[in-house]
């Protein structure tokens, strides 16, 4: 990155620091992953330059035809991916994709149900302050008090009850599997159209280690981040019969030009996902989630629901008698990254919360298995025996950046 340092030295600062954050930290937020290098070339190429309204082959612009070639890769191989007939690769995050999914189905005021997101569900499933909430009825399901599982019994008779013309199902803080097909089943019953979003797990589902829900849903929306290791972005898959609304509803509805070279990385990580390495990196994915999961378990921490059948985890925090935005900071200092999250039936309120959200992809990413999830929970017992203790922090950081030296993610890399 000479050019950068030379032209914008205090950007090319920030950047490299945050190199060396993740260089020589653990990241354990669950929705963030280590794209490789050659998605990095990608979404840093020359066709962040080109402007591309429209579709391939049907583009408001001209001198499109490269582009073209890009998007339809990444639409063909989304669709190989996830076994559907039609995909859109244009929404530039999750929320967009989900937007599209709102409008495409239903009209303003409609009826709509989702997970809380007091319960792991996500802003965009109707959360007042988000469009969803805003712009549609929302009727929120729950977790039961008892096993914090989607409680089945009660989103069918919510559904009986309000008959909504849309059911949204996915989560960002729920570490179970999600019975796809008794939601669609429910969504039959009551006439509505079932919308999967599967941000979180799309990886897992990508490759058969979790339930799909292509065959139940109208439309699965998905991130290309997190699990799937691919670029920040969007991306819905559908079906012949619902393909025209949804294109019509991407562009023109709610946003214009897509982000080409986005688009070009996420081809990329599509091919990645395809190949037989991608699987096996899913596997491990899992088997850390669950070595961690014990280990935290045994250090004395409660976890929601009592486990993980995924790739993430919710630690309760109060037998440790900390608040998770405390903890969080605590967990900074010592060269760890975690978030801060709400556990279902939440006493305190979201910016302090009771719990933090921990997940797998980003360490295994750069090579941790079991003995490092072992390592990992030690640390997390360490930090909450002495919370404010900077002399704790500073030797745990220390042991952090020596093993994460053994396991470097971009060598060399400077900005």
């Amino acid at each position: 990155m000479t050019n950068l340092r030379k032209s914008d030295p205090e950007i090319a600062d920030a950047i490299q620091n945050e190199i060396n954050r993740q260089e020589f930290g653990v990241e354990l937020i669950a929705s963030e992953n280590n794209v490789t290098p050659a998605v990095l070339e990608a979404m840093g190429s020359v066709m962040t330059n080109k402007y591309a309204e429209g579709y391939p082959g049907r583009r408001y612009y001209g001198g499109c035809e490269f582009v073209d070639d890009a998007e339809r890769l990444a639409r063909n191989r989304a669709k190989e991916l996830f076994g559907c007939t039609r995909a859109n690769v244009q929404p530039h995050s999750g929320t967009q994709a989900n937007m599209a999914a709102f409008f495409a189905l239903c009209d303003p005021g409609d009826t709509v149900m989702g997970l809380s997101l007091a319960h792991g569900g996500h802003l965009s499933h109707g959360h007042p302050l988000n469009f969803s909430g805003r712009f549609f009825n929302i009727i929120p399901y729950e977790v039961d008090p008892e096993h914090h599982r989607i409680d089945m019994d009660q989103v069918r008779d919510l559904a009986k009850k309000h008959t909504p013309k849309m059911i949204m199902v996915g989560a960002s803080a729920y570490p179970r599997t999600i019975d796809f097909k008794t939601f669609g089943e429910i969504a039959d019953e009551v006439g509505a159209k079932l919308v999967a979003d599967i941000a979180h797990i799309a990886g897992l589902v990508a490759v058969g280690l979790h339930p799909s829900p292509i065959p139940y849903a109208a439309y699965t929306t998905t991130t290309t981040h997190k699990t799937l290791r691919g670029p920040r972005g969007g991306m819905i898959l559908t079906d012949k019969k619902h393909y025209k609304a949804l294109q019509t509803n991407v562009f023109p509805g709610i946003q214009g030009g897509p982000l080409m070279h986005v688009i070009a990385a996420k081809a990329v990580a599509f091919r990645e996902a395809l190949q037989p390495e991608f699987k096996t990196y899913q596997e491990q994915v899992l088997a850390n989630a669950q070595a961690l999961s014990a280990a935290f378990l045994a250090q004395g921490f409660d976890l929601v629901s009592g486990g993980t059948d995924n790739h993430l985890m919710l630690v309760d925090l109060r037998p440790k008698k900390l608040k998770g935005q405390q903890f969080e900071d605590s967990l900074h200092r010592a060269g760890i990254t975690v978030n801060k999250n709400a556990i279902p039936f939440d006493p305190e309120p979201p910016m302090v919360a009771s719990g933090v959200r921990v997940g797998t992809p980003a360490v295994t990413t750069r090579g941790f298995k079991e003995p490092e999830m072992k390592q990992i929970a030690d640390w997390f017992s360490r930090v909450a025996e002495a919370p404010d203790c900077e002399e704790t922090a500073a030797k745990i950081k220390a042991e952090v950046e020596e093993l994460c030296r053994k396991f470097p993610l971009y060598p060399g890399m400077k900005a």
